[in-house]
């Protein structure tokens, strides 16, 4: 595949993630279902209106200038994954780039508009809590896998 097309779906993908994950979190925030507790799905899955100050899993919980920091480390993240991005010469890179861009900003517009990240699908089985997270979160996660897949097990040879 040439780098054009490869941009384009990344592209693609990227404003599918943050479009998705915007229009999730304003369901929860309006919600009326919401006001009365959690919605159970299914025996393992509910919605819940969880506010992350913080980063993933809620490290680094941080208000006031926290915030702009942890604003300002997305930016630079972003950018520098979307450099990356540019140079790509592999869909499985340029795809999971794009999900982990895409999940960032979506993310970011949260910590800009509401100083929190609106966290809402809770996932728990066998006494087992898992943190709560969102579409930008799961978008960043299969990303992540994208990259870690095409780095172990892609076998290609570059041709210089």
């Amino acid at each position: 595949m040439t780098t054009a097309p490869m941009r384009r779906i990344g592209l693609a993908i990227l404003a599918a993630v943050v479009i998705a994950d915007q229009l999730t979190k304003l369901w929860v925030l309006h919600s009326t279902a919401l006001a009365a507790g959690p919605l159970r799905l299914t025996p393992f899955m509910d919605i819940v209106l969880v506010w992350n100050r913080g980063i993933s899993y809620g490290l680094f919980q941080a208000e006031g200038a926290g915030r702009w920091i942890l604003v300002g480390l997305t930016v630079v993240a972003t950018v520098a994954l979307a450099v990356w991005f540019a140079r790509a010469r592999h869909p499985l890179v340029a795809y999971g780039l794009a999900a982990i861009i895409g999940g960032a900003i979506g993310n970011l517009i949260d910590r800009l508009a509401y100083g929190a990240v609106v966290d809402f699908v809770h996932l728990h089985a066998f006494g087992y809590s898992w943190y709560v997270f969102n579409v930008a979160d799961a978008a960043i996660v299969l990303g992540v896998a994208a990259l870690l897949i095409d780095g172990f097990l892609v076998k290609r040879r570059d041709v210089h």
